[in-house]
């Protein structure tokens, strides 16, 4: 018979902190950061430019372990479409109506199609403890100060991840797409 193991068993973490921090089964830590970017393709030239000359600027001054995580979900649309069904019953209007339904078919024409999706943006920083524990939050908070400064010369917002709950739920949109809510 195989020696079965459980959920808790395979999962590489024991521990959730506060502020996005998680400890490791392997003794080193990680803490996750919450990246609210820019829209690339809507600036200049000369913007694009120094948003990849502050790009490059972050990448050298990262000398630590960084994973960078890009999360695609299906959007459910089906609200925005209750919502315009709601308000054509109420037009009196009947361009406004037919109008409202091009839109309606537009929408889930463009759901049929995949392309409506949410992204969600995370910076992982992991460091080994070897200086023992209360050392790590002082050096993830150091890294984190850094990135954050970095990351925002480019425009981006850097969102600290501020309850376990959050973490938690972070942490299960990663193990689990197909049920997350997030």
């Amino acid at each position: 018979m195989k020696n079965l193991i459980s959920i808790q068993e395979w999962l590489p973490f024991c521990k959730i902190f506060r502020k996005g921090m998680v400890k490791l089964k392997d003794e080193s830590y990680i803490k996750i950061l919450k990246i609210i970017p820019i829209n690339y393709s809507l600036k200049s030239e000369i913007e694009k430019e120094a948003i990849l000359n502050s790009y490059k600027i972050f990448l050298k001054t990262c000398d630590f372990n960084i994973q960078i995580l890009i999360q695609s979900n299906k959007e459910d649309l089906n609200q925005i479409i209750s919502k315009i069904n709601n308000q054509i019953k109420k037009e009196k209007e009947e361009k406004i109506k037919k109008i409202s339904e091009k839109y309606i078919n537009y929408i889930k024409e463009i759901n049929y199609n995949k392309k409506s999706t949410a992204r969600r943006f995370f910076i992982i920083i992991k460091i080994t403890n070897k200086k023992g524990e209360e050392n790590i939050q002082q050096e993830l908070e150091e890294k984190y100060l850094k990135i954050k400064e970095s990351l925002e010369r480019c425009g981006n917002r850097i969102e600290e991840i501020e309850t376990k709950e959050e973490t938690r739920e972070i942490l299960f949109s990663f193990y689990n797409k197909r049920l997350s809510q997030i």
